[in-house]
């Protein structure tokens, strides 16, 4: 075969054609799937027949999958040049590079795209892999690796870490980025296994799964680290991991002595190693016995490397940069196809930028940067690219490293939400990960240039402004105590906590108390920027329009039903505002089953306490059938008009988002929703004009307009106005309210009016602003609005006719009782279950790459808050 032939004429990645040796071993897992190390060989050489003979220069999408792994091994083993790159967002690499061969993924399909029939480029005969410089640069500039670069390192890494064959390594870092690969090179190597996953280490489905497969070892960067505290992880019982390793930047020394410790009374081992993605991944590593005593150390280098310190003349003795020898140092950089043709321009020598000096032990202490790069969440960042690209924009500005985040210090112009958007567009960070500092002047050396040590020390400053002494620490610990998550972070957000629209207006108001103001998009803001809000003109506040509108509602609500007055069309208005705030609080970029979770403990939210209140209005008085109890009034309750559909709004807020979230489990369903967000609601807000125009009967034409089905309509254009991200979205939308509400309430023109209105303010205004007291006195209105709705019936009807503006008082305070109570049970709840709140957080945390882009989602552009403000009819 031309495969075959080809192995004699070109170096080749040897573990990669020699597969078929373990036999009938596990090599990888996935799900119910297990492809033994024979089954892999065959797939692998059934792919890369399917590749050819004419090396060729192949981009693979990496993925945790055994299609990407089967397709990557294949190119390997076929001698074409593999340039690996995450799954999403190859355009760049494909203007840049004009692969001959791209493999994606494709609604859950590998697809080879042939762009060229032969190859396009100069193709090196030792190139054999490009990787970006530690998964993320912000620019094109690629790593080259050779055949013999990727074998030396596997055999080093499964060297020291003494890996056997019995070994089953979980997948817990990304396949494009160096330290996941090498992962996977080392136990391929030994004919060990591969559980592949992408769930994040605080899903308790990870943990599922490393016991059910009795996984031995798994990686993690600092963040990981963090997140295995956030889930209690020295409490997990796990008995056959045999050893942890840790890279992608420098664990504090504490941390790694407090896991070394409790690997060694758990019986595992704790492996720290430092690395870079030019020496193909790791270069030196700190075995486990020193990890306690020292370690404030990288190790020693690795079999087959070697260190040495070149002297500084601004540097202490005794410190120097840190230069690296070994087999595994990179062929050099490509910027360019023309670079692909390049052979060794480094002669296995590796200038590493890092300051270090070695102890008298013999281990290498890291203790500084000499040049301008920077590690966050593991990712190598090019501060020098990010600044050049602040300045394309206008901006003068100077990033540094901060620990998981970048800063960005800028002179004054620009707002700062947009200063974070362009750092994180330049870095490939997402919006939470950046931080910006504004400064009336950078601080420059005596030759012009920025000072970056003075910078640093201004990114490094926990500065409070004048006229508020609240801090990181008092935001952290408010939204422990409302949302009844521990061990909240600096990059943490309402939104990546799992706050709904039921939290929502408490979380603003008590913030509000703590800071004075908010900014606009506090919800999606990471807690350390809280301290840095811009202020209004003191007793001035602004209030989110879709918080007022609810506070409105609920008044006019409640008012229409004791005959205060006749303004009906409020419940309608609040289900286009659920609909809103369902888009903006569950529709991050979370994965597929955190989304379903997080929706369903909302839905949870709203239903537990109505079907409390109700059954105990049914225990008391007899007022309704026990359907209405179950939320069920709706598909199993009278036909026409009856007291029990006075609860219609609840039922349909319910019914709604449950029908949502399970047609969004769909993985198709998901991926088009992600694709695609404004014109995915645009084509709901359509799906529901089927009902709302009567194409399909699905009532008997007297409660058309309460009926969950029918009003589906004004939930999709919420969705679709706060998805609207253009003008021309907007106008979209508000054509649709126009079109389509006038004619539904039977020719209540007033009632149209209102709903259209009503919408029409939620598509163009966000917020509004009014004196600090009407803004709470909204802020509480809104909060309890549920509440107040369920309750008002049971007020009222006594006192309407005699004493209305009483009933309507009464209403309204009652209902802020039931949710000061309910509240109230829920922290008692949490406080009692603890195990139950590290859950609900574990649900909506992620891993690095993954975890915090819900809180940066560029489609979302405001808040969700499915706001049970419910009425009857109205």
């Amino acid at each position: 075969m031309a495969s075959k032939t080809n192995q004699t004429k070109r170096p080749f990645v040897h573990f990669a054609c020699q597969l078929g040796q373990f036999g009938d071993a596990p090599a990888l897992l996935a799900g119910a799937e297990t492809v033994t190390y024979r089954d892999l060989d065959k797939r692998v050489e059934r792919q890369a027949r399917e590749l050819g003979s004419s090396r060729r220069l192949v981009l693979v999408a990496g993925a945790n999958t055994i299609d990407s792994i089967v397709t990557y091994l294949a190119a390997l083993r076929g001698g074409h040049p593999v340039l690996l790159a995450p799954g999403e967002n190859l355009d760049g690499l494909i203007a840049a590079y004009s692969p001959d061969v791209v493999v994606r993924n494709a609604d859950g399909r590998t697809v080879v795209e042939e762009l060229h029939q032969h190859t396009a480029h100069r193709l090196h005969p030792d190139l054999a892999l490009l990787l970006s410089t530690s998964g993320s640069t912000g620019s094109p500039k690629l790593v080259r690796l050779s055949h013999s670069n990727v074998q030396s390192n596997a055999e080093s890494i499964a060297d020291y870490l003494a890996i056997r064959d019995t070994d089953r390594a979980v997948t817990t870092l990304p396949m494009h980025y160096c330290y996941g690969l090498s992962v996977i090179h080392s136990h391929l190597l030994r004919g060990a296994t591969l559980a592949l996953t992408d769930t994040s280490v605080t899903d308790p489905e990870f943990w599922d799964l490393v016991r059910a497969q009795r996984v031995t070892t798994f990686a993690g960067v600092p963040y990981t680290f963090d997140l295995l505290d956030r889930i209690g992880f020295d409490q997990l019982d796990l008995p056959d991991l045999r050893y942890i390793t840790q890279a992608g930047g420098r664990l504090p020394p504490e941390r790694v002595r407090s896991y070394a410790e409790l690997g060694r009374r758990r019986g595992w081992d704790l492996f720290v190693m430092y690395g870079q993605t030019e020496a193909t991944a790791r270069m030196a590593y700190l075995p486990p016995d020193f990890a306690a005593t020292h370690p404030h150390t990288i190790g020693r280098p690795i079999p087959g490397g070697s260190f040495r310190i070149e002297p500084l003349g601004d540097a202490p003795d005794g410190t120097g940069e840190l230069v690296y020898s070994g087999p595994n140092v990179m062929l050099g950089y490509a910027e360019a196809p023309e670079d692909l043709a390049l052979g060794d321009t480094l002669a296995g020598e590796l200038r590493t930028g890092d300051l270090a000096k070695c102890t008298d032990e013999g281990l290498y202490e890291v203790v500084g940067r000499r040049s301008r790069f920077a590690k966050v969440f593991g990712l190598r960042i090019d501060l020098q690219h990010v600044d050049s690209a602040l300045a394309q924009r206008g901006l003068t500005a100077c990033c540094t490293g901060g620990t998981n985040e970048l800063v960005t210090v800028v002179e004054n112009g620009g707002g700062v939400e947009d200063v974070r958007r362009w750092t994180a567009k330049a870095s490939g960070l997402p919006v939470s990960a950046v931080r910006v500092c504004v400064v009336d002047e950078l601080p420059r050396t005596s030759s012009g240039k920025p000072d970056i040590r003075a910078v640093a020390e201004i990114a490094g400053r926990h500065e409070v402004r004048p006229d508020s002494a609240a801090t990181s620490t008092d935001v952290k610990a408010l939204y422990a105590d409302i949302l009844h998550c521990p061990n909240v972070s600096d990059d943490d957000t309402f939104v990546s906590l799992g706050g709904d629209s039921l939290s929502y207006v408490r979380m603003s108001l008590r913030l509000e108390e703590l800071l004075g103001s908010l900014p606009e998009n506090w919800h999606t803001t990471p807690v350390r920027d809280f301290v840095h809000a811009p202020r209004l003109r003191r007793g001035w506040r602004r209030v989110e329009t879709n918080v007022l509108l609810r506070a409105i509602a609920i008044v006019l609500i409640a008012g229409s039903h004791i005959h205060l007055f006749t303004l009906l069309g409020g419940a309608h208005v609040l289900l286009g505002i659920a609909g809103y705030n369902f888009a903006r609080f569950h529709l991050g970029s979370a994965e597929r089953k955190q989304r379903m979770r997080r929706a369903l403990i909302s839905v949870a939210r709203i239903a537990v306490p109505s079907m409390v209140w109700i059954g105990a209005v049914i225990a008391l008085t007899g007022d309704y059938r026990i359907t209405s109890a179950f939320l069920l009034n709706g598909i199993f309750g009278p036909d026409g008009w009856s007291a029990e559909w006075r609860y219609w709004f609840v039922e349909a807020i319910v019914y709604i988002v449950l029908v949502v979230v399970a047609v969004l489990y769909i993985p198709m369903v998901d991926r088009l929703e992600r694709i695609h967000p404004f014109w995915f609601a645009m084509g709901l807000v359509a799906l529901g004009l089927v009902t709302r125009y009567g194409l399909v009967d699905v009532d008997d034409g007297r409660n058309r307009i309460l009926t969950a089905s029918v009003v589906f309509w004004l939930f999709a254009l919420g969705w679709a106005a706060a998805r609207a991200s253009t003008v021309w979205h907007r106008m979209c939308v508000t054509a649709a309210i126009v079109a389509t509400v006038p004619g539904f309430f039977f020719g209540e023109t007033q009632r149209e009016i209102l709903v259209v209105g009503g919408l029409c303010l939620l598509v163009w205004v966000t917020s509004v602003p009014c004196p600090a007291l009407v803004g709470r006195i909204a802020g509480v209105l809104a909060s309890a609005s549920l509440y107040i709705y369920l309750t008002h019936f049971q007020v009222y009807l006594p006192l309407r006719d005699d004493h209305p503006w009483l009933a309507l008082f009464l209403s309204i305070a009652v209902g802020i009782c039931y949710w000061q109570a309910v509240t109230f049970a829920t922290a008692l709840w949490h406080r009692w279950n603890p195990k139950g709140s590290r859950l609900v957080k574990s649900s909506v945390e992620s891993t690095v790459g993954r975890s915090r882009d819900a809180e940066s989602d560029s489609n979302t552009r405001r808040s969700w808050s499915p706001n049970p403000v419910r009425r009857s009819g109205h």
